[in-house]
């Protein structure tokens, strides 16, 4: 089974799906909600992944992108692959 990491944000809608498509999947995952981290936790995020949004979805220690990149990787039927299935 592969090792999924978000890096979410209390209010947002994307990091709402994307949680809601993972756990459709019955896949498990873990969250760190940058919110409850010191604010240059996120910046270093953001300068690390070059992503100034979340949520930011790693499967296996990759960078996959956020909602829309892992909803097109379904669509496209890649994200299965990706996570084991």
């Amino acid at each position: 089974m592969a090792k999924v990491l978000m890096y979410t944000k209390t209010i947002c809608a994307y990091c709402i799906r994307a949680k809601n498509l993972l756990r459709a999947k019955n896949i498990e995952f873990e969250e760190i909600n940058v919110d409850h981290k010191p604010p240059e936790f996120y910046e270093n995020l953001k300068k690390q992944t070059g992503w100034m949004t979340v949520p930011q979805i790693f499967i296996n220690g990759k960078l996959i992108g956020g909602y829309d990149d892992m909803k097109a990787l379904d669509s496209e039927g890649k994200l299965d692959q990706l996570l084991g299935q």
